[in-house]
């Protein structure tokens, strides 16, 4: 049995813990975990979770549970009339799904549910199913769950012919075509794109050969990783306090090992939440005994003659013996198989609409090729149309659901893509959530609970409206908060909360786009004139619809 729980969605109610205590429990106050493949003998008990759960955010293998959700098979009676010329397609079209992840997934599954008949295959460069990323840097880290234990369930059929372990290496717009590293040519009607996100390797590719240097992204990271740090290390040494470093470190320490977290930045998570909530996130990692260095970068890894790192070099002179370094460097978005395709691809991802119908480089949106999860950028009506690229789990499945609702439907049946950001991670035993988009702010203040005892909520402000909120341990007040950054209200807040602490707005302290922080998780971008630059493409008269103009965004941020 397969389970997976929608964490955005959980408010820590714990009633999955009561009712299957040897599934899921809890770390400190809000954060859970639980087994992503329990016993089928626990199947009883995980169902009655899933459905006692407040907030429907359980999803089990076998169990149709899409919460909220009316029945499919209701619903596609109920559209029928808006298809039109879509019904010859939903019979025998047919949709190819390039990224076997979590959206792929998902977006096939949507695909089934709302009734297309027609092939479907899904292409992968990893040789596994589609699994669940998050656990890899906390259950599998922690020893839990091993690495293959992390596949999604599914939550239909969705007969697809797999094409996994073989990668997609360009797109032929024109002939509609998927190139693959095979060779081979796969056909589509309409197309997918869910290739995600990768992790940024550390930068010189001497040292990050050596034995002990790893970054955390794919099944085979969680899995040496684990092997890595079960074996004892002297010392850990995670490069980048982004969300992925911060709980790497978290589990490290949870295990008793020495960790030494070395940021770019001047505190961890600031890039995702700014300095002033970074600095209680600074104070918490020191707390639980990790050796925090904040304006620091790592300038070079020594290894022994045997290929295994023993030494780090910090730019503050001092050098550290390590025998493990995680370089949590952010993410590089899985768009090179796209170049000369002509869609709108490029190191913020692949440009869309709100619909998730991709655009070319001429910014017209396609009519065949649709966009889903990390490496997909959309504009967001919420905060002033900017291109938002989120690398949220939640986000995924959302998107991938109406990508491919709209693959499948007439205009006038279209969904846009129109949800509040919401992110969670989970370290040093606090459960910590954000809703809207904070890294925009220019303001925050503390506006209940209290900051020394990590239990509050934080409220963002740009231009004097809320655009976002972070909880440590009080993840029940966000939809409270989200409520209000749909209605614009003003910012900072007008009414008194219960346990504020009366703390007064302050500048949110985001780094300029120049400081090398990691992980922002929500990507503003091209948002500044400075991040982008255009040159002009002269039009071959004999070419077929090649752009007039490419846009360049800003370069990757340099790893710290």
């Amino acid at each position: 049995m397969r389970v997976v729980v929608d964490l955005a969605r959980c408010q820590g109610y714990g009633q999955c813990v009561f009712l299957a205590p040897e599934v899921f429990s809890m770390d400190g106050e809000e954060a859970l975990f639980y087994d992503l493949g329990p016993d089928e003998a626990q199947r009883t008990k995980v169902l009655r979770a899933a459905a006692a759960c407040p907030v429907q955010a359980l999803q089990v293998e076998g169990k149709d549970v899409e919460p909220g959700r009316a029945s499919h098979d209701e619903a596609r009676e109920d559209r029928a009339a808006d298809r039109g010329s879509d019904r010859v397609f939903l019979r025998s079209g047919r949709v190819v799904v390039v990224g076997a992840s979590l959206a792929g997934l998902r977006g096939a599954e949507m695909l089934r549910a709302e009734g297309f008949e027609g092939s479907l295959t899904v292409i992968g460069d990893e040789p596994y199913e589609p699994y669940d990323r998050p656990p890899l840097s906390k259950q599998v880290l922690a020893g839990r769950i091993p690495a293959d234990g992390t596949a999604l369930p599914r939550l239909r059929d969705i007969a697809a012919t797999w094409r996994l372990g073989t990668a997609a290496t360009g797109l032929d717009m024109m002939a509609k075509r998927v190139l693959l590293a095979d060779g081979q040519e796969v056909p589509f009607d309409r197309l997918l794109i869910a290739t995600g996100v990768r992790a940024r390797p550390w930068p010189d590719e001497d040292e990050a050969a050596l034995e002990g240097v790893i970054s955390v992204r794919t099944r085979d990271d969680g899995a040496r990783l684990r092997e890595l740090v079960a074996a004892g290390p002297r010392r850990v040494l995670i490069i980048g306090a982004g969300f992925a470093g911060s709980e790497a470190a978290s589990v490290c320490r949870s295990l008793g090992l020495p960790v030494t977290v070395v940021e770019a930045g001047d505190a961890p998570l600031v890039g995702a939440l700014g300095s002033v909530v970074g600095r209680i996130a600074a104070g918490l990692q020191r707390e639980h005994g990790v050796d925090l260095r904040c304006g620091v970068t790592v300038t070079s890894l020594d290894g022994d003659p045997a290929g295994r790192l023993r030494r780090a070099h910090l730019s503050d002179g001092s050098v550290l013996d390590v025998d493990v370094a995680v370089a949590a460097l952010g993410g590089i978005r899985n768009v090179e198989w796209l170049r000369g395709s002509g869609l709108a691809a490029g190191v913020w991802g692949v440009a869309c609409d709100a619909g998730c119908r991709a655009f070319d480089v001429n910014g017209l949106v396609t009519d065949d090729v649709f966009v889903a999860g990390d490496v997909a950028r959309a504009p967001h009506p919420l905060f002033g149309y900017e291109f938002l690229a989120l690398e949220h789990w939640g986000n995924a499945v959302a998107e991938a659901e109406i990508a491919a609702h709209n693959m499948v439907h007439a205009e006038t049946g279209r969904w846009p893509h129109l949800a509040v950001p919401e992110f969670w991670s989970s370290q040093f035993g606090v459960n910590i959530k954000s809703v809207g988009v904070p890294s925009l702010a220019d303001e925050v203040v503390v506006t209940q609970g209290s900051v020394e005892s990590r239990r509050f909520v934080a409220a963002y402000g740009f231009q004097g409206r809320i655009i976002g909120a972070v909880s440590f341990d009080h993840a029940l007040w966000l939809d409270f908060y989200k409520d209000l950054i749909e209605e614009a209200a003003p910012f900072p807040p007008a009414f008194p909360m219960v346990g504020g602490d009366g703390m007064r707005a302050t500048p949110a302290g985001f780094p300029a786009p120049s400081v090398p922080t990691h992980d922002a998780t929500v990507v503003v971008t091209g948002h500044e004139p400075s991040e982008r630059r255009a040159a002009y493409v002269r039009q071959r008269r004999d070419a077929s619809p090649t752009p007039l103009r490419a846009f360049r965004q800003a370069q990757p941020r340099k790893p710290g």
